[in-house]
Order: structure tokens, then C-alpha cells, then sequence
């Protein structure tokens, strides 16, 4: 026996910042989170499981899009023909969501209570799934805590949307212990709230986060999908991951420091991403990406970074064209070029400008990084840098976006960076 477990999907994510990107597959990637949860239904008939567990955040915030509502109930009625049950359990993101207040689930859902754990009971499954939903947003109390004891002979299902212990990049949430999940002799716990792949097994107890649905942006790069759990009575046997993300991001680094043309560059660049793309022949069609969306940051000497930085726009705009040799499942997200390395033993003005540089910048990255920042705010921090050394800065700020995330302010301060050294080192 067995039944498929997933957490996160964010139905119908805005993917903020898309305009931004010309010529972007803006259609592709809203539409993937969709496309994600289409694919998760297809591998649970697939499977022929026996239940599928969501484990929260089906939904984005505030979202009150009928259209995603349609969508989730077309999807569950799918479930609901092929005879299988589904358990949900509301987290942050869709606790308040008015979608989630006013659709009518079919009678093959059950979602858990959020005022105190509750159980349900699947006799043709030999499972007990026991969870609770967030009453709220935000929930920093233990729901754990509050858990019915295991059931006798059957296979004990915890079901909870938490940080667990804490985890960086994730609201600390319904935070508990793995010593304290395992003690209560459930033989599974299916998580939610991160992100990342996670599986832990403790005296034969399995705590698994099978990590979002589908990627979002670059932040979340490699495959993402759900978890397959085989069961015989009230013991896992086995414990699988399966891919399930027609978007893939990924970030490529490319080692040019031994490269002296641009045309060499972007052969180099080329070949790099098509073993991307070979890396995943292998894969079943049903569960390989269906594009690749790519954030490539070039590792450059200072020759190539000071030439790539100075016409970007023709050089990226001729890797987008070789790199996608007639096909559509490749998309250059962007291309970094990163802060040429500091030589040792430089001497004289230009030396001194560079160190100057990098010691300016690491100041700002301690000082303004991780926090929201507009373009205007950070162009003003920089305008220091750029009397002192006389240098324009005017194509490394201009990216489209008015606000910044702290992952943007970093790649902006690391290409400015670039940019005053690639400056300084090339009136030598």
C-alpha cells in the first residue's frame, strides 16, 4: 500500500518581477504551479495510492481567485473518480485565504480542524491520519503538542505545517522537536513550510519534507515535487521522492578565468548548459521539466568581465540565441558576471582604488543586505563610491525593478562591483 504526500504548491503564485525579464515565458512559469499540481494527481493515480496528504499552503496569502478555485476542485474531483482520498491541512498561506473559506471541498477531502487536532480514519487504506490547521497566519505555539495518541494496528499519519526546529529563510511556525514527533509513535510525519528537501528516520519513525511543488524563482533551484510512501500494516517500507516541477531552476557557474575572448566565453557557456540538459534524459517524460529556467553567473577574469560588462546586452542577448538552439525548454533568467577577485600584491593608485572598491562594498552588503531596499535608496548609497572614482554606474542599476529583495540587492551589489573594478583595473 502506499499514498503520496506533497506541501506547498502555492496554486497560482503571482511570481512577482516577470515583467521585468524581455522576452521571458511569463505564460510558462504562471502557469507551473498548475502544471505541478495537474502532474501530482497523474502520479497518485499512477501510483494507484491509497491517500495523497497536503501538508499546507495550497494557496498564496490572500488570493480570492475563482479561477484557482475552479482549478483545485476540477483537480480533486479527478482524485475523487479514481476512488482516493485527500487530507489537508491549512498552514500559513492559505489559513486566512478567502478561497479556502469559501470553497466547498468534495466529499472525498477531508480537511483538519483548526481549532484542535483532530484524526481521520481511511478503514480501506489501514491508516489513521492525525493533523490540525492553522487557526490564523501566524502560529507560534506547538500543535504537535496537542496530537492524538497513536492508533493500534493501523499505519499513524501526523500531518503539520512547521518550521520544526527553525530554519533559515522560514518563519519560525508551529515550531517543535524531531525527538518530541517521534515520540508519539506515529510511523510517518508528512511536513510542510519548507522548502527544501528534507528526510529524517528515528528508531524506524520517518519526518519528511518533501519541499515545495514547484520551484518559484532562482531562490529554488533543482527538481521539486512530492514523496511516495510504501507501507505494509503499521510500518513504512519505503520512502521515495518524485520530480514533479515543469519549471526547473537552476544556477550555473562557469569558470572563465582561463578564458581570454568572448567567443570562447560563450562556447564555454553554451556547452555548460547543454549538459543541463542531457543531465536530464534519463528522466521519465512524465516527470522531466519542461524548461529549464536559468540563472548563469560567469566566473570571469578581469579582461572578460570588464568586456561582457561593457556591451551585456549583445553578449547576453547572443547567448539566449545559442544556447537555445530552436527548442523552448531552455530560458537564461539572467547572466551574473561576479566581482573579479582581489589580487594580491597590487600596487600603486589603481590598487589602492581597487581594495578601496571591495572594502566599500563589503561594508554596504554588512549594512543594507536582507532587508527591502528601493532602487533609488541604493543608488544613493552608491553615489559615494561613484564620485570618488568617477565612475557610472547607470547600467548596473538599471534592472526594471523598483523594489529590491535582499537576494536582488546582493546580485546588484556584487555587479556594481564588478563593474568599478573591471573600470579601475582597465585604465592600467
Amino acid at each position: 500500500m502506499r499514498f503520496v504526500h506533497c506541501a506547498d504548491v502555492h496554486l497560482d503564485s503571482p511570481l512577482r518581477g516577470l515583467s521585468r525579464y524581455e522576452g521571458a515565458p511569463v505564460d510558462r512559469l504562471r502557469r507551473a504551479t498548475r502544471g505541478a499540481f495537474e502532474r501530482l494527481v497523474h502520479c497518485a493515480m499512477d501510483e494507484k495510492a491509497d491517500f495523497v496528504v497536503i501538508a499546507g499552503d495550497l494557496y498564496d496569502g490572500d488570493r480570492d481567485d475563482f479561477q484557482t478555485a475552479m482549478f483545485l476542485q476540477g483537480q480533486l474531483h479527478v482524485l475523487r473518480e479514481a476512488n482516493i482520498p485527500v487530507a489537508i491541512a491549512y498552514g500559513n498561506h492559505d489559513a486566512a485565504n478567502e478561497i479556502t473559506k469559501r470553497l466547498r471541498l468534495p466529499d472525498n477531502v477531508f480537511v483538519f480542524p483548526h481549532d484542535a487536532a483532530g484524526q481521520t480514519v481511511l478503514e480501506d487504506a489501514g491508516a489513521v491520519l492525525q493533523g490540525r490547521s492553522y487557526p490564523s497566519r501566524a502560529v507560534s505555539d506547538d500543535l504537535s503538542a496537542g496530537y492524538l495518541p497513536a492508533v493500534d494496528g493501523a499505519l499513524n499519519v501526523g500531518v503539520l505545517h512547521t518550521s520544526l526546529d527553525g530554519r533559515p529563510g522560514h518563519d519560525r511556525y508551529a515550531p517543535c522537536t524531531l525527538d518530541a514527533l517521534v515520540g508519539h509513535g506515529y510511523a510517518y510525519w508528512a511536513l510542510g513550510h519548507v522548502h527544501t528537501r528534507e528526510e529524517h528516520e528515528v528508531d524506524g519513525v520517518h519526518v519528511v519534507f518533501p519541499g515545495n511543488l514547484q520551484g518559484r524563482d532562482v531562490g529554488e533551484v533543482g527538481p521539486k515535487g512530492a514523496t511516495v510512501v510504501e507501507y505494509d500494516a503499521d510500518r513504512v517500507r519505503r520512502v521515495s521522492r518524485r520530480d514533479l516541477a515543469p519549471v526547473r531552476w537552476a544556477r550555473r557557474e562557469v569558470d572563465l578565468s582561463d578564458v581570454a575572448q568572448v567567443d570562447e566565453a560563450l562556447d564555454r557557456v553554451v556547452a555548460d548548459l547543454g549538459q543541463l540538459r542531457a543531465s536530464v534524459a534519463t528522466e521519465a517524460a512524465a516527470t522531466a521539466p519542461e524548461l529549464h529556467a536559468v540563472r548563469v553567473v560567469l566566473r570571469a577574469s578581469t579582461p572578460i568581465a570588464q568586456e561582457w560588462l561593457r556591451h551585456a546586452d549583445r553578449y547576453e542577448t547572443q547567448l539566449r540565441a545559442d544556447a537555445g538552439g530552436g527548442g523552448d525548454d531552455l530560458w537564461i533568467e539572467r547572466v551574473e558576471i561576479s566581482a573579479p577577485a582581489r589580487t594580491a600584491g597590487r600596487e600603486g593608485a589603481s590598487g589602492e582604488a581597487v581594495d578601496a572598491v571591495h572594502e566599500a562594498f563589503a561594508r554596504l552588503r554588512g549594512g543594507v543586505s536582507g532587508r527591502q531596499s528601493s532602487t533609488r535608496e541604493i543608488a544613493g548609497i552608491l553615489a559615494g563610491v561613484r564620485r570618488r572614482f568617477g565612475t557610472d554606474l547607470d547600467d548596473a542599476l538599471d534592472l526594471g525593478a523598483k523594489v529590491l529583495d535582499g537576494a536582488a540587492l546582493d546580485d546588484l551589489l556584487e555587479e556594481s562591483e564588478a563593474l568599478l573594478v573591471a573600470e579601475l583595473e582597465a585604465g592600467d
